[in-house]
């Protein structure tokens, strides 16, 4: 099956909001084993939505439109589609007396226009919205299909689920099961050499996605509806797993490598403190973001200035004189301090010239220091990063939290 998504909103292409619909719906098409070719936004015009859609339909075998479904005059979705295929306006009464009774329910008053969005291309599956007022629906003509769903995303996400992916699964008869291990510590390009025959396979499949100081391998596989893909997955984790080594930091579409950190320390029963310069709380920030960090996260400490790094951490005041705050000495003497006055396992240090300004010659802005102290010693890494100063603050980041990883052994 073949499909393409049609967007609708002139708010969409003025940017004044993300198409996470499209993302969404991207990604679950992707699951269910439908090819996706296109995405297309049209704005708010019938004669462009009416335009879009046909060429959209001479391509697919299923369009999914999203927006457009609303009370006001502008919404007209449903209409362009039930004018396309040449299809009467009818009032669904299912559809009528879930809408009266939610705004009801709500204690809100039912305008005229309110009675527009129970109105169904005649023959339509309706697709009732228990998230909110505008029920949407398929329209089929012959092999060709158009699902018309809401478009905020809450909406659209639970008729999605509730009653599209059903629709979709019992048309392809297949689904795409996919797994996600992340890389850390090997670049790309890097990766992509040392994976190379792999992704000369046509099922399971083999990706790779580069992120802020990572990469995601995404493993696919097509299997029969009621077939387990784990025979065609299991021995491409376990091969990329072999070559990449210790690199691959976990599995799973959301793991985050705070998470594997922090899920790491909690198995082991040891805790972490964090002393920041150039990321001034980042570090921490990203640790307490993942639930259950109490347990392994007492204490960290942003030392912007070196009158802080020495009445918080102890770093030596001959340690910033001969050396400077950026520097691997400087680094270890900040981690040192911080496991110490935390009474932490482990701690960790960043210190660097983020920029724009600051830096000199001998020490270029991208210059950070990576510090990680434990008890039977303390490291720094030298880093040379590239960038705006954001990027090199997330960077320094990834960095400490994969040096704490490969710590833990």
């Amino acid at each position: 099956m073949i499909a393409e998504i049609l967007s609708i909103g002139t708010e969409l292409l003025m940017g004044q909001i993300a198409n996470t619909d499209a993302q969404y719906i991207s990604r679950r098409l992707a699951e269910l084993g439908v090819n996706l070719y296109r995405h297309t936004t049209v704005g708010d015009n019938p004669a462009r939505v009416k335009e879009a859609l046909g060429e959209a339909i001479a391509r697919a075998d299923i369009v999914i439109t999203t927006g457009g479904l609303g009370p006001t005059e502008d919404d007209l979705t449903k209409e362009m589609v039930a004018e396309f295929f040449g299809l009467p306006m009818e009032m669904h009464a299912p559809s009528l007396e879930a809408l009266t009774e939610r705004m009801n329910r709500l204690g809100r008053e039912i305008t005229p226009n309110n009675y527009k969005q129970a109105m169904m291309p005649r023959g339509a599956i309706v697709m009732p919205n228990l998230r909110g007022t505008a029920p949407g629906a398929i329209v089929e003509s012959g092999q060709k299909a158009v699902a018309i769903l809401p478009g905020p995303p809450h909406e659209m996400q639970d008729m999605f689920e509730r009653q599209l992916a059903p629709y979709l699964h019992a048309r392809t008869g297949v689904r795409i099961d996919s797994r996600f291990l992340h890389v850390c510590g090997i670049g790309e390009s890097s990766l992509e050499t040392l994976l190379l025959d792999l992704f000369h396979s046509e099922n399971p499949t083999l990706a790779l996605y580069c992120g802020a100081g990572e990469v995601q391998a995404r493993l696919s596989a097509r299997v029969g509806a009621n077939e387990d893909s784990a025979p065609l997955l299991d021995p491409l984790e376990k091969e990329i797993r072999r070559r990449a080594g210790r690199a691959v930091y976990g599995e799973g579409r959301n793991l985050t490598l705070a998470a594997a950190v922090v899920n790491a320390l909690r198995a082991a029963g040891q805790t972490v403190a964090c002393a920041e310069s150039l990321t001034g709380g980042m570090l921490a920030s990203k640790l307490v973001d993942v639930p259950g960090a109490s347990s392994v996260l007492g204490e960290a400490y942003v030392t912007y200035s070196n009158e802080a790094k020495m009445r918080l951490l102890g770093v030596s005041k001959d340690t910033l004189r001969q050396f400077g705050a950026v520097s691997a000495q400087c680094a270890r003497e900040m981690a040192e301090g911080a496991r110490l006055a935390a009474g932490a396992d482990f701690a960790l240090s960043t210190t660097g010239i983020a920029g724009p300004d600051g830096g000199t010659p001998e020490k270029p802005v991208g210059l950070v220091y990576v510090g990680v102290a434990s008890t039977s010693g303390c490291e720094a890494q030298e880093l040379h990063l590239r960038g705006e100063r954001d990027w090199i603050r997330e960077l320094t980041c990834v960095n400490a939290l994969n040096a704490l990883r490969l710590a833990l052994g």
